[in-house]
């Protein structure tokens, strides 16, 4: 039975850990498939800034870097970020799933522009620099924000009379203004919301978490994997020196409680 890895951008207790599992009861993909959400051991507060983005890259990479010798068969990034997804498919042979990337193409499977509904401005440069990546910026019609700073661990949970309405509204200007047909949730933390759209909204609505345990199981279907001359492997694999860094940030994190 394929096993894979659902790697948790923020150290969490398995109660906030509960929030991201949730995501899987979107959609079925049968018995043949188990999932492990596994948290980083370390984490910048939030991603909102480059310092955050570096920090982010390292402890995903930290997280997933022994992915294929624990015997998983894929590996998902539960973050649009995509922090660490290159850095992985480096050094693993085994499918890494990003979901920025790929809730921006699977959009484009869908119409013709979209629009990435967010919760706070601050998140809005981690979209432009995927969107720059891909050569995308013309397909993005819109990047709305309904101004509400996200909670990484219990997402929006008892905030939902308050937020949802709050996400349809700028969903609508993103369709009705912005000239969207596809709206693209801006995190993964925003998936409680997903039902609550797409049965309001006129445009496709993308859940992108979970899109990604439907890719890891398609590739593996398929034997698909990452092109090793897009992401060639390390000539000096630094393995433990990045479990060290690793180690000496938890033990920094502990202090500073």
């Amino acid at each position: 039975m394929p096993k894979v890895l659902v790697i948790v951008p923020f150290p969490m207790t398995e109660a906030e850990l509960a929030n991201r599992r949730e995501q899987l009861g979107s959609l079925d993909l049968g018995d043949g498939m188990t999932f492990e959400f596994r948290p980083v051991r370390f984490a910048p507060a939030n991603y909102t800034s480059h310092h955050d983005a570096s920090l982010a890259d390292v402890s995903i990479l930290d997280a997933g870097i022994d992915a294929e010798r624990e015997g998983f068969d894929a590996v998902c990034i539960d973050t649009m970020s995509d922090s660490g997804l290159s850095a992985l498919r480096s050094v693993l042979s085994i499918p890494v799933i990003g979901p920025g990337r790929h809730a921006m193409l699977a959009a484009l499977m869908l119409g013709e522009r979209f629009s990435i509904l967010v919760m706070w401005d601050r998140w809005k440069p981690l979209y432009a620099k995927t969107l720059g990546e891909l050569g995308l910026a013309a397909k993005c019609a819109s990047i709305r924000s309904i101004g509400v700073e996200p909670d990484n661990r219990s997402l929006l949970v008892g905030k939902e009379d308050d937020v949802f309405p709050k996400l349809e509204a700028a969903a609508l200007r993103c369709i009705d203004e912005d000239g969207a047909d596809a709206i693209i949730l801006g995190s993964t933390t925003m998936h409680q919301a997903h039902a609550y759209l797409a049965a309001r909204l006129p445009v496709p609505v993308i859940n992108p978490g979970p899109l990604t345990y439907r890719l890891a199981d398609t590739a593996l279907k398929l034997g698909l994997t990452h092109s090793r001359p897009a992401y060639p492997a390390p000539l000096a694999p630094k393995r433990d020196m990045i479990k060290a860094l690793g180690d000496a940030a938890v033990a920094a994190a502990a202090q500073a409680r």
